[in-house]
């Protein structure tokens, strides 16, 4: 059951590294210091884009309009720091085996 609990933490850090690539790279690419016209650029853009919008289209339905201020990603990684300290938390329960 350890093994079980190591591999959610390390799912979750590499969500947490999916979300914090997609976010410091949206800035990279809003001050123009990323050019999507670039190939690779566009491929790791478009592949984090693909893997999260589904996440962030759901937060976004919850949170009310925030006047193109997008704290869909805020809020993931919210979650995702709460159910890790959830997960550490009930770490005996995955020991106790």
């Amino acid at each position: 059951m350890q093994s079980l609990y190591q591999i959610l933490m390390l799912l979750l850090d590499v969500a947490w590294f999916f979300i914090l690539a997609h976010v410091i790279m949206s800035w990279l690419i809003q001050f123009q210091v990323l050019n999507l016209r670039q190939p690779l650029v566009a491929q790791i853009w478009d592949g984090l884009n693909r893997i999260l919008e589904p996440v962030y289209s759901r937060i976004r339905r919850i949170l009310p309009p925030m006047g193109g201020l997008d704290l869909a990603p805020l809020v993931a990684l919210i979650a995702l720091y709460a159910i890790r300290i959830i997960l550490a938390n009930n770490a005996g329960f995955f020991y106790s085996y």
